[in-house]
């Protein structure tokens, strides 16, 4: 046995045992369910942004298969271990754990390893004294290492010792099973004082350890990365919000058609016309689509249908997500209220709507299967009810992002829950208001907001449908106001003549006759193609077509460096007496980088017809100083001018698609320092990446390959 590396950790509750040993199963019960990801570069530590990084388009090197990941506690008999068949545990004829155990009761050094005497009861000492998961990882497909199946390792949990074994398992063509020695593990906690206790993690052979690259990582990453995660899992005193990824849907399954639209549409980032990052938004579309092609496909086989569903987005943005759907093989339209450059470039077969939605007659779709709101911004509460009403058939699919409700932003209303939770369980209740059973599921996408919820069946019968759509008449109008100003405002009525926007329902009556006077119903049966257009509630504000720029980008140059030059002259604390002149470059024995202020500070000597400008353009001065990046540093409301020297050495640990960004930019800006900063610049010109003069200036080269278009689309 070989102990890789021990850490010491405090409870950090300030009573003794007061966090730990659960602690540390719960950091442990993370690992099994979602393991650290093992990426292509399998050594070293983990910086900030790849952390970030590791949930991007690549996703995890491998996964968890959610259907065999927690096999429960073995009581009774054990099919293949030479006792009676017919086990009393949950574990039913599960013959691979016979297999394993069998095979452990001849190996002494495992079962050392794992602290169990190898004497005849050992059977019975694994199965009835510990806890068991047989877990299957699905390694990620890699052009370098080829097609790999999926592989399983036995977990044994020993409780009372704190200690946790990964042993990895063989399977052959027959079914039968049997012990791989050379990946073994063991994660364990030891109490050492007071509040004080060590994590460790041990191999059983160091020298026999085999990194596939594929689901064993090398072996330093255990003691320098794993150790340092369970560490901090085990010291974090909080539970998720949110279920455990796909969980909905088959997670193999889901691994392997991600992998073949990601190899089929990733030549996409490479003629991306858009603006937006080709990396993130490709790949979070495969990611979605994939989602959504395997619910359907469960679909279908549950309730036997032959025919792919058809669907409708709403606020379709790019129509990546139209398009992929359409090219597998399902009828639909995206609608967007403006049009993107990238929809010139997918062809006829994709059917893409420039048109505003607003949540009326004209918008209910009867005909279609599934509605998609993926980040759908102000329609994101609509969705339910769209699909509620456009027929009883109708499902529906919403990934929140920007909080909206009926009427306009969404009003925080909870402050034990983060807002996120909070907006979540809103659409939930429109769900449920609307006669939906919701589902909620989280995604594997590089997004913050990743959590999808899924309406596609109904808590009523269809002969209930009038009685129903009157309840979701009346939640959303109360919706509107608060009790108090609904209240005031239906009795102030006869007086004032103030009206209130409501949604109309299928009804004679309106959704409370007493108190909405101005409400038009529809009638109950009327043809919905036949229907006038009526819009559903008069407040609604679908976006503009054309999106106004208000970042400050928009505000005349010469104004923009004005105020740099003014904020760099506070700063520096140079001629205080003539804040409109101009700091000359010149040299000095060190570089004067300033002092700290913060945005309060500068804001009041900027003056008010300063700030009320940059407030017009939504962001003000923090927006505009944190656009000039060059320049400035900004960090927790406050304000200090930039050092490059410093920016050098943390450059090593950026992401690569950073770094071939900021190489395909390199001296295609002047450097604001070699014009402006008393000591001039404090990097020669050859390491820095803003030109000295404009005789080092380049031309930066856009790579839009159209001429692949084709071929891609």
């Amino acid at each position: 046995m070989a102990v890789l590396g021990k850490v010491r950790v405090r409870d950090g509750s300030g009573e003794a045992n007061a966090l730990f040993p659960d602690r540390f199963w719960a950091a442990v019960d993370i690992w099994v369910r979602r393991p650290q990801v093992v990426n292509k570069r399998l050594c070293g530590a983990w910086t900030e942004e790849e952390e970030e990084e590791k949930e991007s388009s690549d996703g995890p090197m491998m996964t968890v298969c959610a259907q065999e990941e927690r096999e429960p506690r073995i009581e009774g008999t054990y099919p293949g271990t030479g006792r009676e068949e017919g086990a009393t545990g949950r574990m039913g004829a599960r013959f691979w754990l016979g297999d394993i155990l069998r095979e452990l009761s001849q190996q002494p050094d495992v079962l050392s390893f794992i602290e169990v005497c190898g004497d005849a009861s050992v059977l019975d000492k694994i199965a009835a004294g510990f806890d068991l998961i047989l877990r299957t990882l699905i390694p990620k497909s890699n052009p370098h290492y080829g097609s790999f199946s999926p592989r399983k390792e036995l977990i044994i949990k020993d409780i009372q010792k704190g200690a946790v074994t990964f042993i990895p398992v063989g399977e052959d063509d027959k079914g039968c099973f049997w012990v791989k020695k050379s990946n073994i593990y063991q994660i364990q906690l030891a109490h050492v004082k007071d509040d004080e206790w060590c994590l460790s993690v041990s191999v059983l052979s160091s020298e026999s350890w085999d990194s596939d690259g594929i689901v064993y990582p090398k072996i330093s990453w255990l003691s320098n990365v794993l150790l340092s995660k369970l560490a901090k899992w085990s010291t974090e005193n909080k539970k998720s919000e949110f279920k455990n990824t796909l969980s909905l849907i088959s997670v193999a399954r889901y691994s392997e058609l991600y992998q073949r639209l990601k190899a089929k549409y990733k030549e996409m980032v490479k003629v991306w016309p858009e603006v937006t990052d080709p990396e993130k938004f490709v790949y979070e579309d495969v990611a979605i689509s994939t989602y959504l092609l395997i619910l359907w496909e469960n679909e279908r086989i549950k309730k036997g249908l032959t025919k792919k569903q058809s669907f409708v987005d709403l606020g379709c943005g790019n129509g990546l997500l139209v398009h992929i759907l359409s090219n597998e093989g399902h009828p639909g339209r995206g609608i967007d209220v403006r049009r993107r450059k990238i929809w010139d470039m997918y062809g006829p077969e994709t059917h893409l709507q420039e048109c505003a939605i607003t949540p009326s007659d004209d918008y209910l779709f009867p005909e279609v299967d599934w509605l998609i709101g993926n980040h759908s911004d102000e329609l994101t509460p609509w969705l339910p009810v769209i699909a509620a009403r456009s027929s009883y058939s109708c499902c529906y699919f919403v990934l929140p992002c920007c909080f909206f409700d009926f009427y306009g932003k969404y009003s925080r209303r909870q402050s034990k829950k983060t807002q996120y939770r909070e907006y979540l369980d809103f659409i939930t209740e429109v769900g449920h208001k609307c006669g939906f059973n919701v589902e909620e599921d989280c995604l594997r996408i590089p997004s913050t907001k990743r959590v999808c919820l899924i309406g596609k069946s109904r808590t009523y019968p269809s002969t209930q449908e009038a009685s129903v759509d009157e309840q979701r008449c009346r939640y959303i109008n109360q919706k509107q106001f608060n009790s108090t100003v609904l209240n005031d405002a239906v009795s102030q009525s006869s007086k004032t003549n103030h009206t209130i926007g409501s949604i109309y329902c299928n009804s004679h009556k309106s959704v409370s006759s007493t108190n909405y006077e101005s409400v038009t119903p529809l009638s109950p049966g009327k043809d919905i193609e036949a229907a006038s257009s009526k819009t559903w509630i008069s407040e609604f504000q679908p976006r503009e077509k054309t999106e106004q720029i208000r970042n400050c980008a928009s505000l005349p140059r010469d104004f923009i460096d004005k105020v740099v030059l003014r904020v760099a002259f506070l700063l520096l604390n140079e001629n205080k007496g003539n804040q409109d002149g101009r700091v000359y470059a010149g040299s000095g024995d060190t570089w004067n980088r300033g002092i700290s202020l913060s945005l309060r500070e500068i804001a009041d000597l900027l003056g008010k017809a300063t700030l009320q400008r940059l407030k017009n353009e939504c962001g003000g001065l923090q927006t505009l100083l944190k656009n000039n990046h060059q320049v400035f540093e900004v960090l927790n409301a406050r304000v200090q001018i930039r050092d490059w020297r410093e920016e050098k050495l943390t450059n090593r640990h950026r992401p690569e698609t950073k770094k071939r960004l900021a190489l395909e930019a390199f001296k295609t800006r002047l450097c604001w320092f070699f014009l402006n900063h008393p000591n001039g610049c404090p990097l020669t010109p050859e390491s820095c990446p803003y030109a000295h003069g404009t005789g080092e200036l380049r031309v930066l080269q856009w790579k839009k390959q159209k001429t692949l278009i084709k071929e891609v689309i």
